[in-house]
């Protein structure tokens, strides 16, 4: 009695997790074909990348941070940064259209190099490098680990130095070796995109995202089943992978801008740039009062003025 009811309730439990990764792909489907990639896919060493370039002038790379992909930055500020400059925005590598490289979650240092031989092939040698919040540190590691392709450096609320608060519940689950893959399936086929839309207006406070916004980033790539996990795995790497990097902040020797609000409940200015600054000779922290964790949302102008002064630091733009 005891046996037939274990095989009942295996094939209960079989039942509904080949549903739910039914559920899982549909969503996934919807998701790219209502969201399908911006700009092209391009070969780097035999792995996918996805990338879009648009303008003229100056080459400058920006790089999304946790849970987004380009669209984060084609809704408003890649456009306005296009009229002076030759912008290439691409995806991280497990996020919107650029696969994950491995299973472990790649490191900031692994996707500087992946992102640089991307912008590379794309005929930027040394662009400015612009991130936000993760794509922040990214930047860093990329200034760090290839300073002979980068002209300047252009920091917006990035993660940059090692902190004491742990790891949330969400990210320890699903990057768990274990519960990370039971529950993920679950979460693709039975999240709701809107849920991922509350999250986005949770990070902007206390500003509200822009009108459009949320049409526009595509809510359900995040969802899909390869992208939570490789971004629950790079969150959960990233305060080791900062700490072994940071000493090395004072090997930077292109023009640093740093842009942070001082409201941002996400990534502390006085954990991270405002020590990034201290410890970084020369570097130009733009310290945006009343500002949360999107600042090239809430305070695009301010983001553009550190764009344009790093580019004239750099030798790359006439001084205004």
């Amino acid at each position: 009695m005891v046996f037939k009811s274990l095989i009942i309730v295996m094939i209960v439990l079989a039942a509904f997790g080949g549903w739910s990764h039914y559920r899982a792909r549909a969503h996934e489907a919807r998701a790219e074909a209502a969201f399908p990639p911006e700009g092209q896919i391009i070969m780097v060493n035999g792995h996918p990348v996805h990338a879009l370039v648009m303008g003229t002038g100056p080459d400058l790379v920006l790089i999304h941070g946790a849970s987004g992909n380009t669209r984060d930055m084609t809704f408003d500020l890649a456009p306005r940064l296009a009229q002076h400059y030759r912008v290439i925005i691409l995806d991280r590598p497990g996020l919107g259209y650029t696969p994950r490289i491995n299973r472990t979650g790649a490191t900031i240092t692994q996707q500087a190099a992946l992102l640089q031989e991307a912008a590379a092939q794309l005929g930027a040698d040394k662009p400015i490098v612009l991130g936000h919040s993760y794509g922040g540190a990214v930047a860093l590691a990329w200034a760090v680990t290839q300073p002979d392709h980068i002209a300047a450096l252009v920091d917006v609320a990035g993660a940059a130095k090692p902190w004491d608060t742990g790891l949330s519940t969400y990210y320890r689950v699903l990057s768990h070796p274990v519960l990370g893959p039971l529950v993920i399936p679950l979460l693709t086929a039975f999240v709701p995109d809107s849920r991922v839309e509350e999250a986005v207006q949770e990070i902007f406070t206390p500003q509200e995202p822009p009108a459009g916004y949320m049409d526009h980033i595509g809510a359900g790539l995040t969802l899909r089943r390869d992208s939570l996990r490789a971004n629950a795995l790079q969150r959960a790497n990233l305060l080791s992978e900062i700490e072994a990097l940071h000493p090395r902040y004072a090997e930077i020797t292109v023009p640093v801008e740093i842009v942070h609000g001082t409201a941002d409940t996400t990534v502390g200015v006085s954990i991270h740039s405002e020590p990034l600054a201290a410890q970084v000779k020369g570097a130009h922290l733009t310290v945006l009062d009343g500002i949360g964790h999107m600042p090239h949302h809430s305070a695009p102008e301010a983001v553009i003025a550190a764009i344009n002064r790093a580019a004239t630091r750099a030798g790359l733009r006439p001084a205004d």
